[in-house]
């Protein structure tokens, strides 16, 4: 580690063309997983799993939750061939790729006959199709992020590497403020009819903008150099476990509990909210909005903190921050008070955000620049696979097993703490030479 210079640079324009296209693409990328992720928990069950919600509700919805995780199984499989091809063939390439693949995915589900018309067909046919976001995701994050972190300036990664980050709240406040609207526009017969289907349709207007956004971002100078030196591996996934086996386990568990502590956020709290508790729809939506935007902010700080105290310990304030929230948490959601629902979706925003916003930066130093993109992808993935992937369908099966909501917090405090520990293993990376590209300003 080196120490930080005292002055960075001004932010060029084609920084900026950087930061408007990892933004842009990430913002729709996780728009399009979110819309699935809200909807599993609203209307998929009596849609696509009818014969076992009209026997067992509550089984049906923890199969409709389920079926948010099964996509990150795949999201490996997505990280590793992105991250082949993105170490070999450019950041750039990889990510209007995964842009495309994700709005296809995306827009046949709303497009998409319910069991009542195709019968087993339709449950098939959206799980595959949730295979594909997965697959689409397992590649998006890791690309993103090192355009971001590879374009910046030493003393800025942090910053620079906030903003791929934002896109996961900043899509969570699309995707929501969408459903909300929806919603609010259509009678609950309608919304339950057809209404679902628009804000999944509505994202072949997302792909053209980010597309053309993404076009015009030049590629990593950082893999641009490498091109020029003819370093690129010729088997990245390989050379990766050669040498990198312990950075990739510990990126994963550093990720873990803020992805699960995040899928709450994202998926299971709007269900819980207008189910168990009984709050209307449309407020419940809205607290979920108003947490997204504060994980927003908080996010984007803790880039800006990363920068100035260091990556390790950002992470490590913002997990004592969910850990100790977590039973407040639950305490404040069980009053069934809308606006203490709200103000507690608002505080583990703080956390959400400052052990988020640090990761793209932490990443892309953990790794040498020859399979930075598979090193930071994969890890990536993994962490999502033990955290958020069965995060809403481990909480909902929780309180119907122990009918206490207080039973979820525990699992995350436990999540937090494994996190925790992981990212104190992780020797402080700020100022590590990125290895080729751009020199520090």
């Amino acid at each position: 580690m080196t120490d930080e210079p005292p002055h960075v640079a001004a932010v060029s324009r084609e920084d900026r063309r950087v930061l408007a296209g990892t933004l842009a693409g990430t913002t729709i990328e996780w728009y399009d997983f979110f819309i699935y992720a809200q909807a599993a928990g609203l209307v998929f069950a009596p849609h696509f799993l009818a014969p076992l919600n009209e026997r067992a509700p509550g089984l049906a919805t923890i199969a409709s939750l389920a079926t948010i995780g099964i996509s990150f199984l795949f999201r490996p499989l997505g990280a590793v061939l992105a991250g082949r091809f993105g170490d070999r063939l450019g950041r750039k390439r990889m990510l209007v790729l995964t842009l495309l693949l994700m709005g296809a995915a995306t827009t046949l589900i709303g497009l998409l006959p319910t069991y009542g018309q195709i019968g087993v067909a339709a449950p098939v046919a959206l799980v595959l199709l949730r295979v594909l976001q997965g697959f689409s995701a397992g590649g998006e994050w890791g690309g993103a992020a090192l355009l971001a972190v590879e374009h910046a300036p030493r003393g800025r990664r942090g910053l620079f590497g906030a903003f791929p980050q934002i896109g996961v709240p900043v899509g969570l406040v699309l995707a929501t403020g969408v459903l909300w609207a929806t919603s609010a526009a259509t009678t609950p017969a309608q919304f339950a009819a057809w209404g679902w289907r628009v804000p999944f349709l509505l994202s072949v207007t997302l792909i053209v903008v980010g597309y053309l956004v993404r076009r015009s971002v030049e590629e990593s100078p950082v893999f641009e150099e490498l091109r020029r030196r003819t370093r690129t591996s010729s088997a990245p996934l390989r050379d990766l476990f050669r040498t990198g086996t312990r950075e990739v386990v510990l990126a994963a568990l550093v990720f873990m509990a803020n992805n699960a502590a995040g899928y709450l956020l994202i998926a299971y709290f709007i269900g819980y909210g207008t189910g168990p508790l009984g709050l209307p729809r449309s407020a419940v939506l809205l607290a979920t909005v108003a947490g997204a935007l504060g994980w927003l902010v908080f996010t984007l700080y803790g880039g800006v903190l990363a920068d100035r105290i260091g990556r390790v310990r950002t992470f490590q304030i913002g997990y004592a921050a969910v850990l100790v929230w977590m039973l407040p948490l639950f305490a404040l959601m069980e009053t069934r008070d809308i606006r203490l629902f709200t103000a507690a979706v608002l505080v583990l925003s703080v956390g959400l955000g400052l052990s988020y916003g640090p990761m793209s930066a932490l990443y892309a130093e953990m790794f040498p620049p020859e399979v930075r993109y598979s090193g930071a992808a994969i890890g990536y993935a993994l962490g999502a696979i033990l955290g958020g992937a069965f995060a809403p369908m481990i909480a909902e099966s929780l309180v119907q097993a122990t009918g206490s909501a207080y039973s979820v917090g525990a699992y995350i405090m436990v999540l937090c703490a494994v996190s925790l520990a992981a990212v104190s293993a992780v020797r402080e990376t700020r100022g590590a030479d990125l290895g080729a590209g751009r020199p520090p300003a």
